[in-house]
């Protein structure tokens, strides 16, 4: 027999005597399915990991943890740059915080044709979305994408007989664009991302690939050397020249065939009506 309870103190909402306020409080590592915006389908399936959290401010005790999935469950579905800002604004006003922040991580597949078979395959893209919502400002939002590509080393091309080292890539972008008439971010597709970060290396990263496939990439990242700083500028020269994008981060990293390291360069860069797209 369950006995009926009158009352149960609310822990969580007693008072804090340390006056120290917490930036973020709350849940991570929960996986839940979603529906993400596809340019080729529509949309697309998937599932992701999210954390989710909210300010504490300093004479409160704790955040009540339940209420982050209650507000995750309601909004079951589509969680994109349309939907994340109402999550936020749920999460700020169930948890009557000053701040909200969501990040979700997850795979991207997309159909993939080798460049002369035509052979088919599915490669998978580590994806993210950044939320938050802080005061009075509108909604912040960042799309992270994760390529993988093929870069040959130029240095190892000009100095070798024949031949030349070369190595799996991979390049990390994060972009925010520009809000539209309707204060929501300007879309930028996933697989816009995938392709500057593509034609910024040496050669694309296929699923399958034939034998006339594989001679095609090999020589393909011959005629195209790349170091890694290279990489970055040419991916930092084109997102810049997008006028959607008014900020950007852009991380590449070689796993060296030939070292015990890998090498990696970085740029961050916010758009300036009084500056040049780049330098």
């Amino acid at each position: 027999m369950i006995e009926h309870v009158q009352h149960l103190e609310d822990v969580q909402s007693r008072a804090d005597k340390r006056n120290v306020p917490l930036d973020q409080v709350g849940v991570n590592d929960l996986r839940y399915p979603i529906r993400i915006l596809d340019r080729e389908r529509g949309t697309q399936d998937t599932v992701a990991t999210f954390s989710l959290s909210v300010s504490l401010p300093h004479h409160v005790k704790g955040t009540h943890m339940s209420r982050f999935l209650e507000v995750l469950n309601e909004h079951r579905g589509e969680v994109t740059m349309r939907t994340l800002p109402h999550i936020l604004a749920d999460l700020r006003g169930r948890l009557h915080a000053e701040g909200a922040r969501a990040e979700v991580a997850f795979p991207y597949f997309l159909e993939r044709k080798a460049p002369v078979s035509g052979a088919i395959g599915l490669i998978d893209y580590e994806c993210s979305f950044v939320g938050e919502l802080r005061g009075a400002a509108e909604a912040d939002f960042v799309l992270g994408v994760r390529v993988p590509v093929t870069t040959l080393c130029p240095c190892s091309k000009a100095i070798s007989d024949y031949g030349a080292h070369n190595q799996r890539g991979y390049v990390e972008m994060e972009v925010r664009t520009r809000a539209t008439v309707d204060s929501l971010p300007e879309v930028i597709w996933i697989e816009e991302l995938v392709e500057v970060a593509e034609r910024s290396a040496s050669a694309p990263v296929y699923p399958l690939l034939k034998r006339p496939d594989e001679r095609y990439v090999t020589m393909q990242a011959h005629d195209n050397p790349t170091f890694v700083e290279d990489v970055v500028r040419n991916v930092a020269v084109r997102l810049s020249e997008d006028e959607r994008i008014v900020w950007f981060r852009v991380r590449a990293e070689n796993q060296e065939s030939i070292h015990n390291h890998s090498a990696f360069a970085r740029v961050e860069w916010s758009r300036r009506d009084d500056s040049s797209p780049v330098a």
